[in-house]
């Protein structure tokens, strides 16, 4: 270090602060995402052949393109099939890449913003929402909804229209989804304004993740 000139001294420290605030953010995007797999990878995805997945098109997504141009992905797969691994390597990626990332299951959001509505704050809570990055919800449509809360996820889905890109995982395809929503006019506003922007990755084979690889669905 003494045989340092002082520009190259204080170019060092520079460039230590510079590393170590860029991992203290890192840190804190990957905490605030709340991810159920925090060590989610798109490497560690696993490729049988059973479960038919396209890895030139995980890939391709794997950049994050689909982020800047505010595209959203939706994936399609039984219970136990790994979907929720996949969306939070696709998250995780985003959080390296230092995109703004928030998980959270289908149930919890609509608790949520019941919740929110009953103390006044459900513009600020969808207005949070419609500012990250990447939302990813988990257990989409599992179960029929309620009336207001399917024109909760139409409050979603509109703030985050053309401005956002979201990962949708679920268990049925889109022709479900209207089931599952029940009102017709406004399953047809929150299809709208999700399937045609979206990529969608179909998640087959026959055995259970959970199964496979204990807890850890890859």
């Amino acid at each position: 270090m003494n045989e340092l000139s002082f520009e190259e001294r204080f170019g060092l420290i520079v460039d230590s602060e510079w590393v170590s605030r860029k991992n203290n953010r890192l840190t804190r995007l990957i905490k605030n995402a709340g991810y159920a797999f925090p060590d989610a990878s798109l490497e560690d995805i696993e490729y049988r052949a059973d479960r038919k997945l396209d890895k030139a098109q995980i890939a391709r997504l794997g950049t994050c393109n689909y982020i800047n141009e505010c595209h959203n992905i939706i994936i399609l797969g039984a219970t136990g099939s790994g979907k929720t691994y996949i969306s939070n390597a696709f998250g995780m990626t985003a959080s390296m890449n230092f995109y703004t990332v928030r998980y959270v299951r289908l149930p919890e959001l609509l608790g949520e913003l019941t919740i929110a509505r009953a103390e006044g704050n459900y513009r600020k809570v969808i207005k949070n929402y419609s500012q990250v990055k990447l939302l990813i919800i988990d257990e989409w449509l599992l179960y029929p909804i309620k009336e207001s809360e399917a024109r909760d996820l139409l409050e979603i889905a509109e703030s985050r229209y053309k401005k956002a890109s979201t990962i949708f995982c679920s268990q049925f395809d889109v022709g479900g989804w209207h089931q599952k929503i029940g009102e017709p006019t406004l399953a047809d506003a929150i299809c709208d304004r999700i399937v045609h922007d979206s990529y969608t990755i179909l998640v087959d084979g026959e055995d259970s993740m959970r199964k496979h690889k204990g807890l850890l669905e890859k």
